[in-house]
């Protein structure tokens, strides 16, 4: 190990500990949000199967804002990382303004979206009134008051991006608990409170996000020397802002893909019954305990690659990547036997009637099996992402949700209803890990790194 005291740990903390130290912070803050997630819609669906509903077809836009914050977070990070691996103070702070500059903008294009374009949305999927008003009235909220959740995106990143994992746990442990306490307020109207129904998750889902992304700003200015914030760098810079969205825009696609993904399998679930889809809302927040973790996991993973790929070590880079892979392989297998076991009793949390459960069991067992492989394709995008390759990312989330997924589900509805189409699931995701498997070796084919390798340690 070479001792350098003014170097980031990123250089020379032993790899495991790194990993550790970097991602639990933020897998922790991560199984907040799920379980703020869950909470939400658990007091959502005490209104009405209707109501969990049209939550539930408001996702979409819900996670393409996630695509687009985390996106060019992922984008900010991994080349902000690397110009702190190399030395290079002044581009990695210009690195840091262009990314915010960028997630403002992206407000503002959600701002839009949720003024002129919620109805749009909403209407495009179901004609059933109380869905309709109430998804539209809680993707109006979520995007009009988006700028919480870019500032939270935008700043907790930068602070991932120098190593400073622990900060991003408070931030978002905070704006989660918010969430928590308000939500059954503003949804049922205790303590003096307006009862606000579907509106009122929105308003405590927004403001748990504004009181984080205000931490997040705090601590990047106060606690974050790695990183100079000044405004003449905000100044559009096409040449960092190119870098940045290299790596960003398959990563905001491939996020995005989500949304499609969900939208088409809405659309072919309400064929069936509304019922369907609210089972399929409450799986996707149920399935954030196992994935959350795991991108906590890929956070703390990212900006250690980068940060030795700038620096030349290789032996750090293939250890990050072992021990990772090792990690979230574990975690899914948890999340594999958990909704094997008992998927019953988690349904049972979302107030589901004797038809839910009938659909929900089944759906839920067959969806898990997909776990065997889905750890190791996480990573692997991670992976990709972090030397630059996030087109490889593009292509395996393209192929998985969109080539295979939504095509099977389609004809297994067909061909033998609802019951089957759930095994679109399993289906896609052996043909991720086929990918997954090919691309990983191609961009560890292509670290030519140069120059000498030190030892990991």
């Amino acid at each position: 190990m070479e001792n350098n005291t003014n170097e980031n740990k990123m250089g020379t903390m032993p790899v495991n500990r790194l990993l550790l130290s970097m991602a639990i912070p933020i897998m922790v803050s991560m199984i907040v949000q799920a379980f703020y997630n869950v909470v939400d819609s658990i007091y959502v669906a005490k209104l009405s199967e209707n109501a969990l509903t049209a939550v539930s077809m408001a996702f979409p836009v819900q996670n393409f804002m996630i695509a687009m914050g985390s996106g060019i977070g992922v984008g900010t990070n991994a080349v902000l990382s690397r110009c702190l691996g190399e030395r290079k103070q002044e581009a990695a702070d210009k690195t840091a303004m262009q990314g915010i500059l960028l997630n403002g903008i992206s407000f503002l294009i959600f701002l839009l979206f949720g003024i002129f374009g919620a109805g749009i949305f909403m209407k495009s999927q179901t004609n059933i009134a109380e869905i309709y008003e109430g998804g539209t009235e809680y993707i109006r909220i979520c995007s009009v008051l988006s700028i919480g959740i870019f500032a939270q995106l935008t700043f907790e990143r930068l602070l991932q991006s120098t190593g400073r994992t622990l900060y991003t746990m408070f931030t978002q442990t905070t704006g989660a608990v918010i969430n928590i306490i308000l939500d059954p307020i503003l949804i049922f109207g205790l303590l003096g409170a307006p009862k606000l129904g579907v509106a009122g998750a929105a308003y405590a889902t927004v403001t748990g996000q504004c009181v984080a992304g205000f931490m997040a700003l705090v601590l990047n200015l106060k606690k974050n020397p790695d990183i100079n914030f000044r405004l003449s760098n905000i100044i559009p810079d096409f040449g960092v802002i190119k870098r940045i969205l290299e790596i960003g825009i398959p990563s905001v696609l491939m996020i995005s893909i989500g949304s499609i993904m969900t939208y088409a399998m809405n659309k072919i679930l309400i064929v069936f019954t509304p019922t369907a889809v609210a089972v399929f809302g409450v799986y996707f927040k149920l399935q954030s305990f196992v994935f959350m973790p795991i991108f906590g996991l890929n956070n703390g993973m990212v900006p250690i690659l980068a940060y030795n790929y700038g620096a030349r070590r290789t032996d750090r880079i293939h250890k990050t990547i072992k021990l990772s892979v090792i990690y979230a392989v574990g975690i899914m297998l948890a999340g594999l036997i958990i909704f094997e076991v008992i998927p019953d009793k988690l349904l049972l949390l979302f107030n589901a009637s004797d038809d839910m459960l009938s659909i929900g069991v089944h759906a839920l067992r067959v969806v898990c099996l997909s776990y065997i492989f889905a750890g190791f394709c996480i990573i692997t995008s991670s992976v990709c992402q972090a030397f630059g390759h996030g087109v490889y990312s593009l292509y395996i989330a393209v192929v998985r949700q969109i080539v295979v997924l939504v095509p099977s589900a389609f004809v297994l509805a067909r061909l033998g209803g609802l019951s089957s189409v759930w095994w679109s699931f399993p289906v896609a995701e052996t043909a991720a890990v086929l990918m997954s498997i090919f691309f990983l070796k191609r961009s560890l084919g292509k670290l030519q790194l140069g120059g000498p390798e030190k030892q990991a340690v």
